[in-house]
């Protein structure tokens, strides 16, 4: 899963998206997620769970009564098809005859490794716990996905979750990272900074006898292509010229054997940073150099989720494939003459794109890039 095996075209065995399971702000279900993201509605409220007295903002795109994680991701894995249930309809453990792994995507805390435990004791899998940055559920698919295409798994769980909580809401407040008049607004000229998001998702990867022996559903979605990159420019800031976010594109699109005028659209890493946004609209200027796919980022309605975001989404391009619509770029206020996209603007976009792109960013320069394509 190096740069060098990335490039040898192609994955072997298909990798489908066999089910989906999401609590986030909008609610519970994909369907609440979708429905919020095309509306342009965005889900940032005062934040009530804990006190946000002395910090610059108080919004966070938060659920009105959120549950403890642990159960939350119980119930999303149950959600996508990936566990049994009881009589009495609570879950029970990975369906039997199925070899599963689970990876799941946590907060890097103190927290994280009590609440794979409950996971593990509820469910029956065993999970592989990926913590530290915002690539962490991206990373995941990844993994999951090549372990699918080599032929290694059949099947393979990848969760994550994140509930806005006061420590990591004080360090990027106090970071200046949030955005103080409490609106995010990827791409566009005064944009201010991110704001946090719950998100708790799973979604079942899977090959195409998987898929079958479960009793022939069709398949939400294919994921065609990915690849993760490292700039080792600075802690905090992306290389200026999104260098490592343009190079794990092109390694994406090689293991897809795509071409860039493939991709229909680009649900964009956009958290509405000033120098994050000038980098990934570099690396998309230097993939597109005639001129960009229609672009948007989904964080402008529903936050940013740290680790669990990139599998929040994921989940919403799977979603935005099936609509048939791509999402608004919310927030937007004029143009920023560095970042020169097609932006999404107003309302959804009806298209059909062959390839939908999802990307990622992460502090410390790391990146990744999904490729999805309907099924």
């Amino acid at each position: 899963m190096n740069g060098s095996a990335i490039r040898n075209g192609p994955p072997r065995r298909t990798v489908l998206v066999g089910g989906i399971g999401v609590r986030s702000a909008f609610g519970p279900g994909l369907a609440a997620l979708l429905d919020g993201v095309l509306a342009g509605r965005p889900a940032f409220v005062p934040v009530d769970r804990f006190s946000t007295v002395g910090h610059r903002t108080d919004r966070a795109a938060v659920a009105p009564e959120p549950a403890r994680l642990a159960d939350q991701l119980v119930s999303v894995l149950a959600e996508a098809g990936a566990l049994r249930h009881r009589p009495d309809g609570a879950p029970a453990g990975a369906p039997s005859g199925t070899p599963e792994e689970l990876l799941l995507a946590l907060h890097g805390d103190r927290r994280a490794g009590p609440v794979a435990a409950e996971v593990a004791e509820r469910t029956g899998l065993r999970p592989r716990v990926y913590t530290g940055a915002c690539v962490a559920a991206a990373t995941a698919v990844a993994d999951a996905a090549a372990l699918i295409a080599s032929g290694r798994r059949e099947r393979v769980l990848v969760a994550a979750g994140y509930l806005v909580e006061p420590d990591t809401f004080a360090a990027f407040d106090a970071g200046r990272a949030l955005a103080g008049d409490g609106a995010v607004r990827p791409f566009s000229l005064g944009r201010q900074g991110m704001l946090l998001g719950d998100a708790v998702v799973a979604v079942v990867l899977e090959s195409v006898p998987s898929l079958h022996r479960r009793g022939g559903r069709n398949p939400l979605a294919r994921i065609a292509g990915w690849a993760r990159t490292g700039d080792a420019h600075h802690v905090c800031r992306p290389h200026p010229a999104g260098t490592g976010l343009a190079r794990a594109v092109r390694d994406a699109l090689a293991r897809a054997g795509a071409r860039p005028d493939a991709i229909g659209y680009v649900n964009a890493n956009g958290a509405g940073s000033k120098l994050g946004d000038l980098a990934e609209a570099a690396a998309l200027r230097t993939l597109f150099p005639s001129g960009t796919p229609p672009v948007s980022s989904t964080k402008s309605v529903h936050g940013h989720a740290l680790e669990a975001s990139a599998l929040l989404e994921l989940a919403v391009t799977v979603g935005v494939l099936q609509a048939g619509l791509l999402p608004v770029n919310a927030g937007w206020q004029h143009p920023d003459p560095d970042c020169p996209l097609d932006l999404v603007l107003d309302q959804p976009r009806p298209a059909t794109p062959g390839l939908a792109l999802t990307l990622n960013s992460a502090f410390g320069g790391a990146n990744t890039a999904l490729l999805v394509a309907a099924a």
